[in-house]
Protein backbone atom coordinates (compact mmCIF):
# COMPACT_ATOMS: atom_id res chain seq x y z
CA UNK A 1 0.00 0.00 0.00
CA UNK A 2 1.34 3.71 -0.64
CA UNK A 3 1.03 7.03 1.18
CA UNK A 4 0.09 5.47 4.91
CA UNK A 5 -2.95 3.90 3.70
CA UNK A 6 -2.09 0.57 5.58
CA UNK A 7 -2.83 2.35 8.74
CA UNK A 8 -6.38 3.42 7.81
CA UNK A 9 -7.97 0.38 8.75
CA UNK A 10 -6.72 -1.27 12.46
CA UNK A 11 -7.92 -4.42 14.51
CA UNK A 12 -11.58 -3.39 15.73
CA UNK A 13 -11.75 -0.92 18.79
CA UNK A 14 -13.68 0.71 20.92
CA UNK A 15 -13.79 4.32 21.05
CA UNK A 16 -15.72 7.02 23.32
CA UNK A 17 -16.95 9.89 21.69
CA UNK A 18 -17.49 13.04 23.66
CA UNK A 19 -20.61 15.21 22.03
CA UNK A 20 -21.39 18.59 22.86
CA UNK A 21 -23.54 21.53 21.51
CA UNK A 22 -24.87 24.74 22.67
CA UNK A 23 -25.98 27.11 19.77
CA UNK A 24 -28.77 26.30 17.07
CA UNK A 25 -31.17 23.14 17.73
CA UNK A 26 -28.80 21.20 19.58
CA UNK A 27 -30.43 18.35 19.88
CA UNK A 28 -31.19 17.98 16.55
CA UNK A 29 -28.05 18.64 15.82
CA UNK A 30 -26.35 16.41 18.09
CA UNK A 31 -28.99 13.54 16.75
CA UNK A 32 -27.65 14.12 13.33
CA UNK A 33 -23.87 13.72 14.81
CA UNK A 34 -24.82 10.49 15.98
CA UNK A 35 -26.41 9.34 12.63
CA UNK A 36 -23.38 10.55 10.67
CA UNK A 37 -21.11 9.19 13.06
CA UNK A 38 -22.98 5.68 12.59
CA UNK A 39 -22.54 6.08 8.87
CA UNK A 40 -19.05 6.98 8.48
CA UNK A 41 -17.37 5.79 11.40
CA UNK A 42 -18.80 2.78 12.94
CA UNK A 43 -21.44 0.39 15.16
CA UNK A 44 -22.75 2.91 18.11
CA UNK A 45 -22.80 0.29 20.91
CA UNK A 46 -24.12 2.96 23.55
CA UNK A 47 -25.59 5.95 23.95
CA UNK A 48 -25.93 8.06 26.74
CA UNK A 49 -28.66 10.18 27.92
CA UNK A 50 -28.03 14.37 27.20
CA UNK A 51 -27.71 16.11 29.91
CA UNK A 52 -27.67 19.89 30.21
CA UNK A 53 -24.22 21.42 31.50
CA UNK A 54 -23.16 24.77 32.07
CA UNK A 55 -20.51 26.13 30.14
CA UNK A 56 -16.76 26.71 30.36
CA UNK A 57 -15.56 30.21 30.01
CA UNK A 58 -12.20 31.04 29.30
CA UNK A 59 -10.46 33.57 31.56
CA UNK A 60 -10.05 35.72 29.07
CA UNK A 61 -13.33 36.43 27.36
CA UNK A 62 -15.05 39.76 27.38
CA UNK A 63 -18.24 37.89 27.27
CA UNK A 64 -18.89 35.39 30.68
CA UNK A 65 -21.62 34.01 29.39
CA UNK A 66 -22.59 31.87 26.71
CA UNK A 67 -25.91 29.12 26.13
CA UNK A 68 -25.89 25.87 28.44
CA UNK A 69 -24.74 23.27 26.35
CA UNK A 70 -26.23 19.47 25.87
CA UNK A 71 -23.58 16.68 26.65
CA UNK A 72 -23.50 12.84 25.92
CA UNK A 73 -20.74 10.14 24.50
CA UNK A 74 -21.12 7.56 22.53
CA UNK A 75 -19.13 3.77 22.63
CA UNK A 76 -18.64 3.35 19.06
CA UNK A 77 -16.44 -0.16 17.59
CA UNK A 78 -14.71 0.81 14.30
CA UNK A 79 -11.81 -0.70 12.43
CA UNK A 80 -10.24 3.09 11.34
CA UNK A 81 -7.22 4.26 13.14
CA UNK A 82 -7.67 6.94 16.08
CA UNK A 83 -6.22 9.29 13.34
CA UNK A 84 -8.83 8.45 10.74
CA UNK A 85 -11.23 8.61 13.08
CA UNK A 86 -10.40 12.19 14.38
CA UNK A 87 -10.36 12.97 10.84
CA UNK A 88 -13.67 11.95 10.33
CA UNK A 89 -15.01 13.56 13.62
CA UNK A 90 -13.65 17.01 12.49
CA UNK A 91 -15.40 16.27 9.11
CA UNK A 92 -18.89 15.78 10.92
CA UNK A 93 -18.76 18.68 12.94
CA UNK A 94 -17.81 21.34 9.50
CA UNK A 95 -20.77 19.41 8.41
CA UNK A 96 -22.63 20.41 11.11
CA UNK A 97 -21.50 23.83 10.58
CA UNK A 98 -18.78 24.43 13.41
CA UNK A 99 -16.31 26.42 12.08
CA UNK A 100 -12.64 26.45 13.35
CA UNK A 101 -10.47 29.11 13.60
CA UNK A 102 -6.71 29.69 14.84
CA UNK A 103 -7.33 32.80 16.03
CA UNK A 104 -10.52 31.62 17.96
CA UNK A 105 -10.46 31.56 21.36
CA UNK A 106 -11.01 28.31 23.30
CA UNK A 107 -14.17 27.02 24.40
CA UNK A 108 -16.22 29.46 22.35
CA UNK A 109 -19.77 28.71 21.55
CA UNK A 110 -20.23 26.18 19.17
CA UNK A 111 -23.20 24.33 17.07
CA UNK A 112 -21.31 21.09 17.73
CA UNK A 113 -18.31 19.51 19.01
CA UNK A 114 -16.92 15.56 18.68
CA UNK A 115 -14.34 14.77 20.71
CA UNK A 116 -12.15 12.02 20.64
CA UNK A 117 -12.12 10.61 24.45
CA UNK A 118 -10.54 6.87 24.29
CA UNK A 119 -9.20 4.30 22.08
CA UNK A 120 -9.33 1.38 24.18
CA UNK A 121 -6.55 1.22 26.42
CA UNK A 122 -4.42 2.97 24.17
CA UNK A 123 -2.27 5.73 25.09
CA UNK A 124 -1.35 7.89 22.13
CA UNK A 125 0.28 11.76 21.72
CA UNK A 126 0.98 13.10 18.53
CA UNK A 127 0.68 16.49 17.47
CA UNK A 128 -2.71 16.74 16.31
CA UNK A 129 -4.31 13.94 18.91
CA UNK A 130 -3.77 12.86 22.27
CA UNK A 131 -5.33 9.58 23.54
CA UNK A 132 -6.67 9.59 26.30
CA UNK A 133 -7.82 13.31 26.17
CA UNK A 134 -5.52 15.21 28.50
CA UNK A 135 -9.28 17.01 30.21
CA UNK A 136 -10.88 14.13 30.29
CA UNK A 137 -10.68 13.49 34.05
CA UNK A 138 -11.36 16.60 35.28
CA UNK A 139 -14.88 17.38 33.19
CA UNK A 140 -17.90 16.21 34.56
CA UNK A 141 -19.82 16.54 31.15
CA UNK A 142 -17.68 13.90 29.81
CA UNK A 143 -17.20 11.43 33.02
CA UNK A 144 -20.75 11.54 33.40
CA UNK A 145 -22.26 10.39 30.44
CA UNK A 146 -19.07 8.38 29.53
CA UNK A 147 -20.32 6.29 32.73
CA UNK A 148 -23.20 5.40 31.23
CA UNK A 149 -21.55 4.13 28.20
CA UNK A 150 -18.45 2.38 29.25
CA UNK A 151 -18.27 2.67 33.40
CA UNK A 152 -15.73 0.25 33.92
CA UNK A 153 -13.05 0.85 30.88
CA UNK A 154 -9.89 1.97 33.40
CA UNK A 155 -7.50 5.16 32.29
CA UNK A 156 -4.41 3.41 31.60
CA UNK A 157 -2.10 6.26 32.96
CA UNK A 158 -4.42 7.13 36.22
CA UNK A 159 -5.43 3.45 36.87
CA UNK A 160 -8.92 4.18 37.74
CA UNK A 161 -12.43 3.32 35.98
CA UNK A 162 -14.75 5.96 34.52
CA UNK A 163 -16.55 5.38 37.84
CA UNK A 164 -14.07 6.10 39.72
CA UNK A 165 -12.80 9.41 37.75
CA UNK A 166 -16.44 10.76 38.62
CA UNK A 167 -16.37 9.63 41.67
CA UNK A 168 -13.15 11.40 42.06
CA UNK A 169 -14.58 15.11 41.01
Amino acid sequence: MCGGAENAKINTMKYVVALGANLGDRQATLTNAVSAIAEQIGSVLAQSRLIETEPLIHPDDSQPTQPSYLNGALLVKSSLSPAVVLEKLLAIEQSLGRVRSLSAQRWQPRHIDLDLIVADDLVLSSPTLVIPHPEMHKRRFVLEPMCEVWRDWRHPLLGKSTAELLDGL
